[in-house]
C-alpha cells in the first residue's frame, strides 16, 4: 500500500512566514507542503492526463479492431481502454486524498500563524483590529486559502493535459491541433477581464463582513449593558444596517463571479463545437477515419474539463489572495513586547526585581504590596514589571535591565495576574493547570488557599466540570477565586497579583490574605491592593503616588507616620 505523506495538525512549529505580500504569503506556504503538493500534482495530471488518452485508445479500438473485423486488436485495445481506467482510478483517489491534506494543512498552518501572532501581540492587536474580525479571519479566510492548494493538482492535470491533447490532434491534424493548442488559452482569457472586479468585489465583502461579526461580538458581551440601558433596539438596527452592507457586496460579487462561472460552461461548448465540426467535415472529406472521428469529439469534449478546472482555480486564487491579505494585515500588527537581539540567559534565580521608575522593589522570599490611588496607576506597574509594555527599561532583574532577557523567559517565571478573572471554555481541572499534568492534590491546595473550595463542592461533576465559555455560569467573585488559583498553581518564582480580592466579601478576603501568605512565603510576591486585610500581612508596602513611591513600611508603621496611604487605605475602608 502507497503511503502518502503525513503529519499530524497542528505541527510542532508553524515557521515563520513571508509577510512581504499575499502572494509571498501564498508561495511560502507553498514551499512550507512542497512535497506533498509536488506528489498531487503528479496523481493530478495522471489522473487528468489518462482521461484524455482514453479516447485514444476508444479511437483506435474502433478503427483497428471493429472497422478492420480484428478481434486481437479490439481485445488489445479494449484492454488498454481497462487499463487506463484502472489507472485513473488510482490516480483519482490518491490525488483526492493529497488535496484535502493539502488544504488543510495550509488552513491549519495559517491558523497557528495567527495564534503565535496573537499571542505575542497581546492587546496591541485588539487594539487595532476587532476580535471579531480576528476571529473571522481564523474561521472563514484561513479556509479559503487552504482552497487554493486542494485545486493545485487539478489545475496541473488540466495544463499538461492540454499539452497531450494538442501534440495528438496536431499529429493527426493540424489544423485541429493548432485550434486546441491556441483556442484554448484564448478562451481561458475571455475570463481575464473579470479577475480585477472580483477580487476587489470579494476584498470590500470581506472587510464589511469583518465589521459585522466584530459588531456581533461586540454586541453579545455587552447585552447585558445594553439591556440595563434600552440599547437593544439601537444596536439590532446597526446590526440589520451592517446585515444589509454585506448582503449588497455579496450581490456585487454575483457579477464576475456569474461571468466565470457561466465561462466553464460556455466555453468549452465553443470548442467542442468548432472541434466537432471540423473533425466531421474532414470524415466526409475522407481525411479522418471514423474511430478517429470518436476520438476527436472525446477530446472536445474532455477539453470542458480543462478549462472548467483552469477557471475554478483562479477562483479559489482569488479568494486565497484575498484572505492572505487579511492574515497579513493581523501578522503585520507589532507586538508592544519585542525579543532582544542577543537575550541573557535567565538567571538560576531571581533574587530582586526593582522598577527604578516608581522605585518599587521585591526580594526573593518577600511579601510586598504597593498601593496606588487608581486601579489604573496600579496596572501600569504591574504591566511594566511583567514586561507588557514596551518600554521597561527602569526594571531590572537582578540588577539587569528586564529587557535584555527573552520575552519567553520572562513569561515562564514572572506572572502578572489581571483584575478582570478571564476563564475559557473546558473541564475546570484544565481550567486551573495551565503547566504539567494536572494532580488534583496541588489543585485543591491551591484552591484552599484562594478560599474557593466551596465553588468545587457546589458543583456536581466537580473538577471535572465544564465551565462554560468566559465562565459565565460563575459570579465575578467566584471567577476571581479560580483564577487566582490557577495563578497559584503556576508556581511561579515571581507572582504580580492586582486587587486578587475585590470581588470578595470581607470574611472571604481575611482567608485568602492569611492563607496566600503562607503559600507564597518561600517565594517572591507582589500584589497591588488597597484592602486593610491584606495589607497587614504584608512584609512590606510601598506607597505610590503620581508614579513614585513617597513612603515605605508595614501596615502599621504606615497607618502611624504616611497620610498618604491613609488616604488611600482608609477611604477605601470606609466604602
Amino acid at each position: 500500500m502507497l503511503h502518502l505523506p503525513y503529519h499530524e495538525l497542528p505541527v510542532e512549529d508553524p515557521g515563520t512566514p513571508d509577510q512581504r505580500s499575499p502572494m509571498r504569503y501564498l508561495a511560502w506556504l507553498a514551499l512550507q507542503q512542497k512535497g506533498a503538493l509536488t506528489l498531487n500534482a503528479l496523481f493530478g495530471i495522471g489522473w487528468m492526463v489518462a482521461q484524455a488518452l482514453l479516447w485514444a485508445a476508444v479511437g483506435a479500438a474502433i478503427d483497428h479492431g471493429v472497422v478492420d473485423r480484428n478481434t486481437g486488436e479490439l481485445f488489445l485495445w479494449v484492454g488498454v481502454v481497462m487499463a487506463l481506467g484502472l489507472f485513473q482510478a488510482v490516480c483519482g483517489a490518491l490525488r483526492h486524498q493529497l488535496a484535502v491534506t493539502n488544504w488543510m494543512s495550509a488552513t491549519y498552518r495559517t491558523i497557528q500563524i495567527i495564534g503565535r501572532h496573537i499571542a505575542t501581540t497581546g492587546t496591541a492587536l485588539t487594539d487595532e483590529i476587532p476580535a471579531g474580525d480576528v476571529v473571522n479571519t481564523v474561521a472563514a479566510d484561513a479556509m479559503r486559502i487552504g482552497g487554493a492548494y486542494d485545486s493545485f493538482a487539478r489545475f496541473s492535470g488540466a495544463v499538461v493535459s492540454w499539452i497531450v491533447v494538442s501534440f495528438i490532434l496536431l499529429s493527426t491534424s493540424v489544423e485541429l491541433g493548432l485550434i486546441v493548442l491556441i483556442g484554448v488559452p484564448i478562451l481561458a482569457s475571455v475570463t481575464t477581464p473579470l479577475m480585477k472586479p472580483l477580487h476587489s468585489t470579494q476584498a470590500a465583502q470581506r472587510e464589511v463582513a469583518g465589521r459585522l461579526a466584530a459588531l456581533g461580538s461586540d454586541t453579545v458581551a455587552g447585552l447585558r449593558i445594553l439591556r440595563g440601558v434600552g440599547g437593544e433596539d439601537v444596536f439590532l438596527n446597526n446590526y440589520k444596517r451592517q446585515s444589509g452592507l454585506v448582503r449588497s457586496a455579496g450581490i456585487r460579487i454575483a457579477n464576475p463571479q456569474a461571468g466565470l462561472e457561466s465561462g466553464q460552461v460556455l466555453l468549452p461548448a465553443i470548442l467542442t463545437a468548432i472541434v466537432t465540426f471540423i473533425a466531421a467535415r474532414n470524415v466526409m472529406n475522407g481525411t479522418l477515419q471514423a474511430g478517429q472521428l470518436v476520438a476527436f469529439f472525446g477530446y472536445a469534449t474532455f477539453l470542458t474539463t480543462p478549462l472548467r478546472t483552469a477557471i475554478e482555480y483562479v477562483i479559489s486564487t482569488t479568494r486565497a489572495y484575498v484572505g492572505a491579505g487579511r492574515v497579513l494585515r493581523i501578522l503585520n500588527v507589532a507586538p508592544l513586547v519585542s525579543e532582544p537581539a542577543d537575550p541573557r540567559p535567565w538567571p538560576p534565580v531571581i533574587e530582586s526585581l526593582e522598577d527604578r521608575e516608581s522605585g518599587i522593589e521585591v526580594q526573593r522570599g518577600q511579601f510586598v504590596a504597593y498601593v496606588t490611588e487608581t486601579p489604573a496607576e496600579a496596572a501600569v506597574i504591574a504591566d511594566r514589571m511583567g514586561r507588557y509594555v514596551l518600554d521597561v527599561g527602569q526594571v531590572f532583574l537582578n540588577g539587569v535591565a528586564l529587557n535584555e532577557y527573552s520575552v519567553v523567559d520572562t513569561r515562564s517565571h514572572i506572572l502578572v495576574s489581571e483584575v478582570e478573572p478571564r476563564l475559557f471554555s473546558g473541564e475546570l481541572r484544565y481550567e486551573l493547570v495551565t503547566r504539567g499534568t494536572p494532580n488534583d492534590g496541588p489543585i485543591l491546595r491551591a484552591l484552599e488557599a484562594a478560599s474557593a473550595l466551596d465553588i468545587l463542592d457546589a458543583l456536581e461533576d466537580g473538577l471535572n466540570t465544564l465551565v462554560e465559555e468566559r465562565g459565565r455560569s460563575f459570579s465575578g467573585g467566584q471567577r476571581q477565586r479560580l483564577s487566582l488559583a490557577r495563578a497559584l498553581l503556576t508556581e511561579t518564582e515571581l507572582l504580580i497579583l492586582v486587587e486578587p480580592t475585590s470581588a470578595v466579601d470581607t470574611h472571604t478576603e481575611g482567608r485568602i490574605a492569611a492563607r496566600l501568605a503562607d503559600m507564597r512565603r518561600a517565594k517572591m510576591t507582589l500584589i497591588a491592593t488597597t484592602s486593610p486585610l491584606v495589607l497587614e500581612k504584608m512584609d512590606h508596602i510601598f506607597v505610590v503616588v503620581d508614579g513614585h513611591v513617597v513612603d515605605a513600611g508595614t501596615h502599621q508603621t504606615l497607618l502611624v507616620s504616611s497620610r498618604a496611604y491613609c488616604q488611600i487605605v482608609l477611604r477605601e475602608e470606609s466604602l
